[in-house]
């Protein structure tokens, strides 16, 4: 049994405690007008007019946070960051911001509508991140906009069948899909209708991240029935297939017990 980060909407003030730059930017993000009524127009069409699961700023904290957990991780293993290897990015804090700005934005298409969200919501991003990453990065010149293109690159990368071609947006990817305890599932079910996607989801108790000694990010699932490994397969695999972090992640699932019943290494 691990006793690793567990991914809760605590996860992102961890972060801004800690991290100035983290909290200057995710400050600068919550502040924002456009921001804060994207969030709050993609929850009316997915919770109150589609009837799924929360994709408003809840969703949004959690996934930044959990994914400055992985690229902790990763780091901790000499693992480098594509953008830093092919020069779109300039420094650590450039990466936090392509994480934390993808992470935060990523599901602001579904303001428009569910359908096609991640291509749509690359591209309503856009001006969003021009403006913050200007507040943030007033000094970088034009290269602001190649950190802007990594960001929206991360954020259509979200979509489940298409790969990610940076280890930034495998990132997003993954912690896109770990916010999914206690009925949060990232695979969409409708709200109050019994089928294998609620029960599934509804049996995940909590998530956590770690370290493991033979892979940097160990992710392990606490269930309270079996049910919940619907959600593992639909959720997990599938977006870790379309990364770069295949062979880099271990999925360990609990039984309400405690006891490990299953240990997957992805790759």
């Amino acid at each position: 049994m691990t006793h690793g980060t567990v991914v809760s909407k605590n996860i992102l003030s961890k972060w801004t405690e800690a991290d100035p730059f983290v909290n200057r930017l995710v400050s600068t993000l919550e502040s924002d007008e456009e921001v804060i009524a994207l969030l709050e127009m993609s929850n009316i069409n997915a919770v109150k007019r589609l009837g799924f699961n929360d994709h408003g700023p809840v969703h949004a904290r959690i996934v930044a946070g959990v994914a400055l957990e992985i690229l902790n991780l990763l780091l901790n293993r000499n693992i480098g960051m594509s953008t830093l290897q092919d020069g779109t990015s300039k420094s650590i804090d450039e990466v936090k911001a392509i994480l934390v700005l993808a992470s935060y934005l990523h599901d602001v298409g579904n303001s428009i509508h569910r359908e096609y969200h991640e291509m749509v919501g690359s591209l309503l991003a856009k001006d969003i991140v021009d403006r913050i990453l200007q507040q943030i990065f007033p000094k970088i010149g034009g290269r602001r906009y190649m950190l802007r293109q990594e960001i929206l690159s991360a954020i259509f990368s979200t979509e489940y069948d298409v790969r990610a071609l940076t280890m930034e947006a495998s990132i997003v990817k993954l912690a896109d899909g770990l916010d999914m305890s206690e009925g949060r599932a990232r695979l969409p079910y409708k709200m109050g209708k019994i089928d294998m996607h609620s029960l599934s989801a509804l049996n995940i108790k909590h998530v956590e991240i770690s370290p493991a000694e033979d892979v940097p990010i160990l992710v392990s699932v606490y269930m309270d029935d079996l049910a919940g490994f619907f959600q593992v397969e639909r959720v997990l695999m599938p977006k870790i297939e379309s990364t770069k972090l295949k062979g880099l992640v271990r999925i360990n699932i609990y039984n309400a017990r405690g006891e490990l019943v299953a240990s997957i290494k992805t790759g």
